[in-house]
């Protein structure tokens, strides 16, 4: 008994002393983790909330669907692996004009080996020295390397969409051309400098004779007789029949009065090209010259909102007539679907050339390219 009552007194003692601090100390605990309770439940909710998202964006999928581009693009995955390349400082800059004058003088001496390093030296000081690009791209086209000089203009045009030199190198580069095709294209290059030195730096609205002052120089080396001419026969394209020529001055006033309407003015700046353009090739006012000029004005159009002027590929030329065939017969979605899918895939083109990431450069080294990177890969466009 006297064992027993010990214990029940030792427990009663332990209990009336501790058990107030005991208390305390739960009721602590309680008070801590309450707040816990809380946030978890919290976290449990926008984590069902991102299920919920999830599922409304990419149905039952527990993963999105991998990124989709209907143009040019690099891997998002892919940028991680490259060696990021810082803008070059101003001596560097210096540096690389330095290097581009001594080249030409180089050249100017016939010493071609030295030029072309001299070149290969600028462009790892500054890898977007377009003149440096396009010389070197003249050189590498004399020791018969046509196809990368053909990417150094690209480049080149990437970076200066509007570079009157590059534009006429690129012109010319491609091997088997006719003479009448290198003709074609001095005249497109002529109407180019046209618009970017005089129609671009204009205010006021577009006239009947700016258009044929574009075809006039479109037809300058082809043709020089018929440029600037409205065509005084009748033409067909296709299924198509365009206006009787005594109809043409007409049709030509009223798409001038619309490209200066406040309605053609508010569109979307690709959709207002596409449709200037279709427009312009509806017409067919000359006997050549239509399909060259009318994407001269799609191109006048999207660079005086600030876009680049865009090329149709020799590749998408199927897609092309298959659209305008389309837009003959009344839908001319398409084409404003195609048009925004080519200046869609020049941005994507224009944004790869001109990323801050190392490019390998023909002719360079490693070092030369990227002093402090070991890898350094080519983008071709």
């Amino acid at each position: 008994m006297a064992a027993v009552t010990v214990c029940r007194y030792t427990s009663g003692r332990f209990l009336g002393g501790w058990g107030p601090l005991l208390c305390v100390l739960l009721g602590s605990l309680v008070a801590v983790l309450m707040p816990l309770v809380g946030v978890e439940d919290q976290c449990c909710a926008a984590l069902k909330g991102f299920a919920q998202l999830r599922c409304h964006l990419w149905g039952s999928s527990q993963q999105p669907p991998a990124v989709q581009s209907t143009s040019l693009t690099v891997p998002f995955t892919a940028l991680d692996l490259l060696p990021l390349r810082s803008k070059p400082s101003k001596e560097m800059e210096l540096e690389a004009k330095a290097a581009l004058q001594l080249a030409l003088e180089m050249k100017k001496l016939g010493k071609r080996e030295k030029a072309h390093k001299l070149l290969v030296h600028a462009l790892s000081m500054n890898p977007d020295y377009v003149d440096a690009l396009t010389e070197l791209g003249t050189i590498l086209e004399e020791e018969k390397d046509v196809v990368q000089a053909d990417h150094l203009y690209t480049k080149a045009l990437a970076i200066s969409p509007c570079n009157e030199r590059a534009l006429t190198l690129a012109a010319l580069c491609h091997p088997l051309k006719s003479l009448q095709e290198q003709n074609e294209a001095i005249g497109v290059d002529a109407a180019m400098k046209y618009i970017n030195t005089t129609l671009l730096s204009r205010s006021g609205t577009m006239t009947v004779s700016d258009i044929l002052e574009i075809h006039r120089r479109v037809l300058g080396y082809v043709d020089p007789v018929e440029g600037g001419r409205l065509r005084t026969s009748q033409v067909f394209v296709g299924h198509h029949i365009p206006p009787h020529p005594r109809d043409l001055q007409r049709h030509m006033q009223e798409l001038v009065q619309w490209l200066n309407s406040e309605e053609a003015l508010q569109m979307h700046p690709v959709e207002y090209a596409a449709l200037a353009h279709y427009k312009l090739v509806y017409v067919h006012p000359f006997v050549d010259g239509n399909g060259r000029t009318s994407r001269l004005l799609m191109n006048l159009v999207l660079m005086q909102a600030r876009y680049p002027p865009i090329t149709i590929r020799k590749e998408q030329r199927a897609e092309y007539y298959a659209a305008l065939d389309t837009a003959n017969e009344g839908d001319v979605r398409p084409f404003i679907r195609f048009i925004a899918k080519c200046t869609e895939m020049t941005l994507d083109t224009l944004l790869i050339s001109t990323t801050e990431h190392a490019v390998g450069l023909p002719g360079a080294s490693q070092d030369q390219a990227c002093p402090d990177c070991k890898q350094t890969i080519p983008i071709h466009n």
